[in-house]
């Protein structure tokens, strides 16, 4: 078994957080006044984001609009480890993830490259989105996590924040374009925690971090 420890409320962990890349910041103000607008987004528990990095993000995931809800939501800019298919989603796609900090991931296997520029990104301070699902929900419900996430909170020591987001399986659902139906949305944050290694095996500690962490965002869900 890990240890793991609840952070208190608005816990800052001792560096400053990093300034918004011009693109990420032009687009943030305008994308959450359209989700707030029509799509009537709501952000519960925003006391328990820290008030400085490093840290980590992990939330479930249905599809792109998951990544967007938290961009606008969290008052620091995230680095976002991201699958293929969306670092690859139209030819503009590997220039803008790119601009903003985004980390390619590849799920085919264990991505050591990736992992390791995320914890590179925590090292600096900065905060790391994360979805432990690994690709899309197909279900709509949240399924297994894997354990990168376990891994980059165990090697970094950096909190990790867990984050239920609601509506955006509906919102595409069955939708031609990825053009979402107005479905409210929200996000809610869970009290950060974080975890460490008391020598028991360290794929079973893997194991009984990643299952904590998952327990943590199924808590904040419906």
């Amino acid at each position: 078994m890990s240890r793991s420890t609840a952070l208190p409320a608005s816990s800052g962990v001792g560096r400053v957080l990093s300034e918004f890349p011009f693109l990420y910041r032009a687009l943030r103000t305008p994308v959450r006044g359209v989700l707030e607008r029509w799509f009537r987004l709501r952000v519960e528990g925003a006391e328990h984001l820290p008030e400085c990095g490093p840290y980590l993000v992990a939330a479930n995931h249905h599809n792109y609009l998951d990544g967007v809800v938290l961009g606008v939501s969290v008052p620091a800019p995230i680095t976002f480890l991201v699958m293929p298919r969306v670092w690859r989603a139209t030819p503009l796609h590997p220039a803008f993830h790119r601009h903003i900090g985004s980390i390619p991931l590849n799920l085919d296997r264990a991505d050591v490259g990736a992992l390791r520029q995320a914890l590179a990104a925590l090292e600096r301070g900065r905060v790391v989105g994360i979805f432990p699902e690994g690709p899309f929900s197909v279900s709509g419900r949240l399924e297994r996590g894997l354990p990168g996430v376990a891994l980059l909170a165990l090697h970094s020591g950096a909190p990790v924040v867990p984050a239920g987001i609601r509506g955006t399986w509906e919102a595409l659902r069955g939708r031609r374009f990825y053009v979402p139906r107005a479905t409210p949305l929200a996000v809610r944050f869970g009290p950060p925690r974080r975890f460490s290694p008391n020598g028991a095996c360290a794929r079973e500690t893997r194991r009984d971090v990643t299952a904590r962490i998952m327990a943590d965002i199924a808590a904040l869900l419906p």
